[in-house]
């Protein structure tokens, strides 16, 4: 992931991965295109509307908590969101997201509102609203999960040889 710039959508603590996708929809279909409309339609009605590429969706602890639905951080990337960012995941989302190419940047989330521009530099960790004066620094990727993430998840970096590539 190179420097990134986009709009904050905020969201509270312990979002789970109904709110994401709910499984009502998720259970008819598995493509992403149709389930677009929906994501995170629970908690924020008309978001799918709202998120341009390369925005963030910014969140309190425990992002992704409930069940272990892949679509969940598969949906949130095909949206084509720069990255998830909050101060912790659940486990398995955290996981998934990584399979699935998601970014995903632990990091505290004080301080940003939603509307904000943030900026994202991860060869820093570096996370900035340049207009609030505010920043954070993100707590590192390991080398070997950011390269499955960049190349676009498990399934793309073993077809492009893994890590004897």
């Amino acid at each position: 992931m190179s420097a990134t710039t986009g709009r904050a959508h905020v969201f509270g603590a312990n979002i789970n991965t109904d709110d994401v996708i709910a499984g009502k929809y998720k259970h008819r279909t598995i493509d992403l295109d149709e389930l677009l409309p929906h994501l995170m339609e629970n908690i924020r009605p008309g978001f799918a509307e709202t998120v341009a590429p390369g925005d963030f969706i910014v969140a309190g602890p425990n992002f992704g908590c409930g069940s272990s639905r892949e679509q969940a951080p598969a949906l949130i990337r095909h949206a084509r969101v720069a990255a998830v960012i909050a101060p912790s995941y659940a486990r398995i989302f955290f996981r998934n997201a990584i399979n699935v190419g998601l970014h995903v940047i632990e990091a505290p989330t004080d301080g940003i509102e939603d509307g904000d521009i943030v900026q994202y530099e991860p060869e820093t960790g570096r996370i900035l609203v340049p207009a609030k004066d505010w920043s954070a620094t993100a707590a590192p990727m390991p080398e070997d999960l950011r390269r499955l993430v960049d190349a676009g998840g498990l399934l793309n970096f073993v077809r492009a040889g893994g890590f004897d590539a």
